[in-house]
C-alpha cells in the first residue's frame, strides 16, 4: 500500500510539472485504486470488520460494571405500627391508672400495708416519667429514615457457558473480516479491469484517429492528382466528385474519431482521479511499438477456484451460515454464568438502620435453562440451516459459472491470437495492394474508382489490425480477471 501512495504521489507530482507527462499502464492502475470511492469505502469495512472481531473477543473475558442510584421517598418505611409508637411513647403514663388499681386493691385487703403502699407509689409515680422516656427512645431507635436512600454496586460477570454462542460469534466476526477483505480485493480487481479498458480504449482511439488523418491525406492526395487529370482532360469531372465525396466523408470520419478520443480520456482522467481537462498521453499510443506478446495466464479452473475473491466470499458466507445455526441453537441452550458484586446501601441495615454508608460482597453462579417454548427452538435452527445451505447452492452455482467464465475467456484468447495473425496478413495484402493500385493510377492504366476501393481496403485493413491487437489485450486481462490473478494474486 505504502508502494502505491509512493507512485501515486510521484505521478501526480510529475502531472503538475509536466501537464503532458506520458502514464504508463501501471501508473493508471496506481491512480485508479487510490482514487476511487468504492475502495475506500470496502477499507472502511474492512477496519470495522476487524474492531467487530475485536469486540466479540472481549466477550470471553470477565465483564465489570457500576450502578448508582438515589431515590427520594415521600414517607419513611415504619417498622411499628401508629398503635406501637403510642403504647411505647406513653409507656410510664399508661401503667399509672393499672398500679393505681392494683394500691388500693392491696390496701382494701391489708390496711395495715397502707402507708408502705402509698410510699411505695409515690415513688413509682416519679419514675413514671422515666418510662415514657425510655419508650420514646425505643420508637427513636426504630425509626428507619428511608426518605433518602442512596445504593450503588460493582458487578463482575464472567460467562462460563453460553450454549456456544460466544465461540460461534468470534469464528462469524473473524469470517466477516476476511469476507470484507475479499470484497475489497475483488473491488481492485473491478476498478483495474475498467482502468484497463479505457486504457486500452484510447490507445484503440488514437490509433484509429492516426488511421483516418493518413487516410485523409491518401484523399487529399488523390484529389490533388485527379484535379490535375481533369484539367489535363485526361479524367472526368465525376471522378473528381466521387473523390471529394470520399473526402467529405474521411474528414467527418475524423471528427468522430477525435470527439470519442476526447471522451475516452475524460473517462480515463475521471477514473484515474485527474482533471478532466488535463491534456495527459499513454505509454502504449504509438500502435507501431505494439506488439502485443501471446498471453501467459494459462486457464486453470482449480486455479480459478482457489483465486477468485467471489468464490472465496461465498465460500466464507457459507461459513458464517453454518455459524449463525450454531448461535441460533444456543439460544435454547442452558448458559451459565459466575456473578459477584458489591453492594453499597445508605441507610445501611447491616447494624440497624443507619445512615451510613456500609456495603457487602456476594458471589453466585446463575444457570438460565429454557424449559418449553413450543418449538420455537427447533423451527429457528432449522431455518437456519436452510439459509446454509442456500449458501452452499450459491457457492456451487457459481463455481459453475466461473469454469464457464474461464472456458469462454481461454478460448478468446486464443481466438483473439488468430484473429490478429489474419489481420496482419490482410494489412500487408491491403498495402501491397494500394502500392499496385497508386503505381498503376500514375501511370493511367488503373481507374479512379480502383484507386478508391484499394484505399478503403487498406483503411479496413488497417483499422481491423488496430481492433485486433487491442483485442489481445483486452482478452488477456479478462482471462487473469477469470483466473482472479487480475492485479497480482
Amino acid at each position: 500500500m505504502k508502494k502505491i501512495l509512493l507512485l501515486v504521489w510521484l505521478t501526480t507530482m510529475t502531472l503538475t510539472a509536466h501537464a503532458d507527462r506520458v502514464l504508463s499502464l501501471d501508473s493508471c492502475r496506481a491512480l485508479a485504486l487510490a482514487n476511487n470511492k468504492e475502495l475506500l469505502i470496502a477499507g472502511e469495512k474492512v477496519t470495522a470488520a476487524r474492531y467487530q472481531r475485536k469486540a466479540a473477543f472481549t466477550q470471553y473475558l470477565p465483564s465489570f460494571s457500576a450502578t448508582g442510584a438515589y431515590m427520594r421517598n415521600q414517607k419513611e418505611f415504619s417498622l411499628l405500627s401508629d398503635g406501637q409508637k403510642g403504647a411505647l411513647s406513653n409507656l410510664g403514663t399508661n401503667l399509672a391508672g393499672p398500679l393505681e388499681q392494683a394500691a388500693g386493691q392491696i390496701i382494701a385487703a391489708h390496711p395495715e400495708l397502707a402507708g408502705l403502699v402509698s410510699s411505695l407509689g409515690t415513688q413509682i409515680a416519679g419514675a413514671l416519667p422515666m418510662l415514657d422516656q425510655a419508650g420514646n427512645s425505643i420508637v427513636d431507635a426504630f425509626r428507619t429514615d428511608t426518605r433518602n436512600v442512596y445504593a450503588g454496586a460493582i458487578t463482575l460477570t464472567q460467562p462460563l457457558y453460553m450454549g456456544g454462542k460466544i465461540r460461534a460469534y468470534n469464528k462469524i466476526t473473524r469470517y466477516a473480516e476476511e469476507l470484507a477483505m475479499q470484497q475489497r480485493h475483488g473491488g481492485m480487481q473491478e476498478v483495474i479491469m475498467s482502468t484497463d479498458q479505457a486504457y486500452w480504449q484510447v490507445v484503440s482511439l488514437t490509433g484509429k484517429k492516426e488511421l483516418a488523418e493518413g487516410y485523409l491525406r491518401l484523399l487529399k492526395q488523390l484529389d490533388s492528382d485527379v484535379q490535375k487529370m481533369i484539367a489535363e482532360g485526361v479524367a472526368t469531372k465525376a471522378d473528381g466528385l466521387s473523390v471529394r465525396v470520399k473526402v467529405n466523408e474521411a474528414e467527418m470520419t475524423l471528427t468522430k474519431v477525435e470527439d470519442g478520443l476526447s471522451l475516452a480520456r475524460m473517462l480515463l482522467c475521471q477514473l484515474c482521479g485527474i482533471d478532466l481537462t488535463t491534456p495527459i498521453r499513454l505509454a502504449d499510443e504509438d500502435l507501431e511499438n505494439l506488439s502485443p506478446a501471446p498471453s501467459s495466464e494459462e486457464a486453470n479452473v482449480d486455479r480459478a477456484y482457489a483465486n477468485r475473491p467471489e468464490l472465496r466470499s461465498l465460500e466464507l458466507a457459507t461459513k458464517i451460515y453454518h455459524q449463525k445455526v450454531n448461535v441460533t441453537r444456543s439460544d435454547h441452550l442452558p448458559s451459565v454464568a459466575l456473578m459477584g458484586n458489591y453492594v453499597v446501601t445508605n441507610p445501611s441495615v447491616f447494624n440497624s438502620f443507619q445512615n451510613k454508608f456500609r456495603g457487602m460482597w456476594n458471589v453466585g453462579v446463575m444457570v438460565r435453562i429454557p424449559l418449553w417454548h413450543w418449538g420455537e427452538g427447533v423451527y429457528k435452527t432449522r431455518a437456519a440451516k436452510a439459509e446454509a445451505r442456500i449458501a452452499e447452492y450459491q457457492l456451487q452455482d457459481a463455481r459453475e459459472k466461473v469454469e464457464l467464465q474461464v472456458s469462454q475467456a481461454a478460448f478468446k484468447v486464443n481466438e483473439a491470437g488468430r484473429k490478429l495473425t489474419m489481420a496482419n496478413r490482410n494489412m500487408e495484402k491491403a498495402e501491397e495492394n494500394l502500392r499496385y493500385a497508386t503505381l498503376g493510377f500514375k501511370e493511367g492504366v488503373i481507374a479512379t474508382s480502383n484507386v478508391l476501393e484499394a484505399q478503403a481496403a487498406w483503411l479496413a485493413a488497417r483499422s481491423e489490425r488496430i481492433d485486433a491487437g487491442i483485442d489481445v489485450k483486452l482478452t488477456e486481462i479478462y482471462l487473469r480477471k477469470a483466473m482472479g490473478t487480475l492485479g497480482g494474486n
